[in-house]
Order: C-alpha cells, then structure tokens, then sequence
C-alpha cells in the first residue's frame, strides 16, 4: 500500500459551506478514514491549505483541526509545486480571477458555483481550463442526496412511467438581522456583491433537471426582492439590492414542465427544506434531502372535491416510503471522492466547468426573463 499525499488549496473555508461541508465533512472525514483508496494499492492523503483573506480566522482554524498550512498569499500558494489542487468556495464575485489565476499557475480546479458573474466568463473558465490541460470540476451537491438519489433511483427503473411534470419547493425565513442574526451573510443580499437567490440557486435547478430529467429548453422566471432593507453583520442597515426570491417555469427536453420556486422569505410548512414532486403516467414521488416518497398508478385513491364536509383521511399517509437499501455518505465528500479519483486515477467525470457554465446560463437568462417579463430559449452551449 502506497500513500500519495495530496496538497489542496482550499480558498474560501472560513465561511460556513467551506468550512463544515468541504473542510471538515469531506476532506478532513477523507483523512479520518485513512485516506481514499485508488483500487491500485495507492491510497491519497488529502494535506489542506487553508486560504483567505483573514489570518486570525485561518490560523484558529487551522489550530482547531491539527493542520499545518494556512496563508493569506493566493499567489504563493499558487506558486508552490507542491500544491496540486485548488478548490474555491469564496463570494461569487471573487471567484472568476482566484481560478484564472489557478488554471495559469497549471493547478486542477474544483469549484463551488456560481463559476463566475456571466456565461460568457463561464465559458471562458472552461476554455482557459481546457486549453491548460487541467482536470476541471463544480460542485453539484444535490445530486447526491439520498432523497435525489432514490428519485434517481425510480427513474432508472421506469417508475414514473413518462413524466409529465415537476414541481419544486425551496427556501426558508432568513432573519432581517436586526433582532435576530441572519442565517446568510450579507452580501447574499446585494447584486453588486454577487448576490441573488437567482444567480445562487438557478445553477443547482439546472444540473438537477438537466441530470435527471432532460436538457432545459426554455425559462420564464420571476424574480423579486422581498425584503428590502436588511441589517449586516455590524448591525448596519442596508439597501437589499438582490432578489431574495424567485419563481420559474422551465420546459425541458420531452416535453416535462418544471415549476420550482425558491425563497427566502417563506416559512417552511414541508418535511424538508427542499421537495420536489414528479408526477407520471405510472407514478408520482415526492423526494426531499433524505427521504423520497412514492403514490403508484395502482395505489393512487380516487379523490372527489367536495369542500362542504371536512377530509376525513391525510394525504400524506397514503405514500409509501422508498427504502434506503443501501449506506448514503455526505454528498459533498462524495464528490470530492469522484474528482479526486478523476485527477490521479483517470475515472471518468462529466460534472465540469462546462456544466458549471450551463448553471451560470440559465441564471442570466432567469433575471432576463425576469427583466422583460416573457419566456426565453435556452441554447445548447459548447466549448
């Protein structure tokens, strides 16, 4: 058995995605089980890299979790041969030249999402990638949920029947921040920042239809502010100058609508706090974090409207739970297991800058349909 370590620049960590998902719930869990086997008798030892721009935050950081490497120099980190990865979970609007600069200095790239503030930006991270030789890959953590992976599941196996329709719910109350702490930093809540619920959660809506369900055709959004004025981490008030809620309509390749609505003004009154429902021919689910739920063609009760008397049965007891039937890890580690296998054992892996770059389309086209009130193509794009 041979341990190949393996030196990661992680920009970004100190903020709460970073920090719990990919620091600590994937790299660092890889490291606490000894590391990834390869399958060849080689098993790769994650060394992180803390970057960012705060050194008290990196230094108690590094302190809290035994680790060595820490600096607030992105160029020397880059520099350094020894690095071979660098992965970037900073705002949004940091994150287009932190990879530039990480593609010319010849590092693979992992990356959260949005990749950039525009398509044509997108695109061109995927091309400087390409054209550098480096592997390239985004974070689409959905598509490993246990509850995602069981709809997957259904899918595979001819369930649904032909799908006819999707519907999404997602969202929850994020405090104003003035008598109670936001859950989301501020600058979620500023356009000039990067932020929007739009630009945010577009990019997962189109990797999760796109990967489950078909290609998306078309976009007709609306999206709005809410909440305009909100309180920083200061206690400071601001202008909200980004939408904090969205509500789309997206037709997809066979002829599926989807309808998904993201928010986060909304009290949440589901299980979880995302569903979707998929409804077909043969079958219905409806499927959250974890769990997946199923009504068949055969099972379905025949329901008759009729408000003047009180429903006498719950709905929700005449699904049928979708069993587990098998161990599910932390969706984030494993895809990071994926790309790390992608890099020094040459496994395939198609969730790319491109893909990230499908994310960032349908965002912009989301706020144009927004913008001019009316329902806009979605063009294939490629490098």
């Amino acid at each position: 058995m041979t341990r190949k370590t393996v030196r990661i620049a992680m920009n970004g960590v100190t903020g709460r995605m970073g920090h719990r998902q990919h620091l600590v719930r994937s790299i660092l869990a890889l490291r606490a089980q000894g590391g990834l086997a390869l399958g060849d008798g080689t098993v790769l030892w994650p060394e992180p890299v803390l970057v960012g721009r705060r050194e008290p935050a990196l230094r108690a950081l590094a302190e809290q979790h035994g680790l060595e490497h820490f600096s607030t120099d992105l160029d020397a980190v880059l520099a350094d041969p020894a690095v071979d990865i660098y992965f970037d979970a900073q705002a949004t609007s940091a994150r287009e030249a932190a990879l530039k600069k990480a593609i010319a200095a010849g590092k693979h790239i992992y990356t959260e999402k949005p990749t950039a503030t525009g398509l044509d930006a997108a695109l061109g991270l995927a091309r400087l990638a390409r054209d550098a030789g480096v592997r390239h890959g985004v974070v689409q953590d959905k598509l490993f949920l246990p509850g995602l992976l069981k709809l997957k599941r259904l899918i595979d196996g001819g369930f649904f029947g032909r799908v006819l329709s999707v519907r999404g719910e997602f969202g929850y109350w994020v405090f104003e921040g003035d008598w109670q702490p936001a859950q989301r930093p501020s600058w979620n809540y500023r356009a000039e920042d990067g932020g929007g619920i739009v630009v945010d959660m577009f990019p997962h809506w189109e990797y999760v239809l796109h990967e489950l369900f078909g290609r998306v055709r078309t976009v007709q959004a609306l999206a709005t502010t809410h909440l305009p004025r909100r309180t920083d981490e200061d206690g400071k008030p601001y202008d909200a100058t980004a939408d904090d809620a969205a509500y789309g309509v997206f037709e997809l390749d066979g002829g599926v609508i989807a309808q998904i609505n993201c928010s986060w003004a909304v009290r949440v009154h589901r299980d979880e706090l995302v569903e979707f429902q998929v409804d077909g021919t043969e079958g219905s689910a409806v499927a959250g974090l974890r769990d997946c739920r199923v009504q068949h063609r055969g099972t379905t009760p025949k329901p008759v409207w009729n408000p003047d008397l009180p429903a006498t049965h719950s709905f929700r007891d005449q699904w049928q739970e979708v069993p587990d039937n098998t161990e599910f890890d932390n969706g984030f580690k494993a895809q990071w297991e994926l790309f790390l296998k992608h890099v020094y054992a040459d496994a395939p892996y198609r969730w790319d800058l491109l893909a990230g770059a499908r994310g960032v389309q349908l965002a912009e086209l989301g706020l144009r349909s927004s913008a001019e009130g009316r329902r806009i193509d979605v063009p294939e794009i490629a490098l």
